[in-house]
């Protein structure tokens, strides 16, 4: 028996940090730079030639008719860079992201662009019931496990194939019992870039023992630009009347509550800035927004979300089958880390995480996640981009 469980890409990029964020420094901020004036280019190859635990990790990269290029290292199935044009028909890399393996691993639970498993976004005190048995799981991120514990997908070498110029395929043997998590998952995992300028990110898995799956990506965006400054300006719309508010620790406090009224309307376009600094009790909870949007209902064929560069000019649009996304703004980066084109500093990217939600194996109203032998597990997020005339 075939079953489709619409879930996946979650991006819940939002990492609890013991220190609060802060603006960044004047003189990173002058080494950042606009869209009109950074060279995109795919980082070196040589960077991301490693062997981690006998496994071999490449940079492989993507390019369609148009020139738009995707570079995807088998190192957590991590998107590294995305180059697309901009209003000037300049190749912008809207991606955030590490020239080397060994800058991912410094970065450590930072997940930029990794695909995230076995469970995406945060599970409640490390621990849910399923079928009768209690499974408890690594606490990473205070009181909660988040993005599938202490080494989830994002840290582990994946199979990979690249199938033409378009399409690389991933592969993962998730054993049972890794990271806590029952059941031997066998997962897919499909990156292609059509020549509508989308990138498709596919999802297929299947298990032995019944189990918990909510697969994702957590690539980072800025799309002035990967290093260009704050993402602040940026135009976003989703098309969500409700959300699931959050605890102190993040957790979904079981309700789905509506945006109207709220900084979380993001139901018509409004800058991610116009409303981030209200004196709101979610807002404060995540730092900024870091919560799960539940879409209205939808097809994979509606564009559920819109983001537009106030410099560059590119749109993003995003289409899935999930049910809900995670947005982040960027909330904990603190310019910690040596990316592509600059730091990591405070608010330069945002996440969209396309996703079933947080805590849903300990939510029964929530949509479930739950995946049996005999089912599959398939759901699959686009995010095409254009210029806006």
């Amino acid at each position: 028996m075939y079953r489709s469980i619409k879930s996946a890409v979650i991006l819940s990029a939002a990492i609890l940090s013991l220190g609060a964020c802060n603006q960044a420094s004047k003189s990173n901020q002058q080494k950042m730079t606009d869209s009109t004036s950074q060279q995109a280019k795919i980082p070196d190859s040589s960077g991301f030639e490693k062997n981690i635990d006998g496994k071999q990790t490449h940079l492989y990269t993507l390019k369609n008719k148009n020139g738009v290029e995707a570079a995807i290292t088998n190192f957590g199935g991590r998107l590294v860079s995305l180059l697309v044009p901009d209003k000037n028909g300049k190749m912008v890399d809207v991606v955030e992201g590490l020239s080397s393996i060994d800058g991912y691993k410094k970065a450590g639970s930072a997940y930029f662009g990794a695909l995230i498993g076995r469970y995406g976004n945060r599970i409640a005190k490390g621990k849910f019931t399923l079928e009768g048995k209690e499974y408890t799981l690594f606490k990473n991120n205070g009181p909660n496990t988040l993005h599938g514990g202490k080494v989830g997908y994002d840290e582990v070498v994946w199979d990979a194939k690249q199938i033409d110029s378009t399409t690389l395929q991933l592969t993962y043997l998730s054993k049972d019992m890794e990271e806590g998590f029952p059941g031997n998952l066998s997962i897919k995992v499909i990156y292609h870039l059509g020549d509508d300028n989308g990138l498709n990110i596919s999802y297929e898995a299947t298990t032995d023992k019944t189990t918990v799956v909510n697969l994702t990506n957590h690539a980072y965006y800025n799309l002035n630009g990967a290093g260009s400054g704050t993402i602040l300006n940026h135009t976003v719309q989703i098309l969500a009347d409700n959300y699931t508010p959050v605890d102190s620790t993040l957790i979904p406090t079981g309700k789905i509550e509506p945006v109207k009224g709220t900084p979380f309307d993001y139901t018509k376009p409004a800058t991610i800035g116009s409303r981030i600094a209200d004196a709101n009790e979610q807002l404060k909870n995540g730092k900024g927004y870091d919560h799960n949007f539940v879409f209205n209902k939808h097809t994979d064929t509606t564009a559920v979300v819109k983001v537009v560069g106030d410099k560059s000019g590119i749109e993003m649009d995003i289409y899935t089958e999930e049910p809900g996304i995670q947005f982040y703004s960027g909330n904990f980066m603190q310019g910690a880390n040596t990316m592509k084109y600059g730091k990591d500093d405070f608010r330069t990217a945002f996440a969209l995480e396309t996703q079933h939600f947080p805590d849903s194996p300990n939510q029964p109203s929530f949509p479930s996640t739950v995946l049996k032998p005999g089912q599959v597990y398939k759901t699959s997020t686009e995010y095409k981009f254009s210029v806006v005339k």
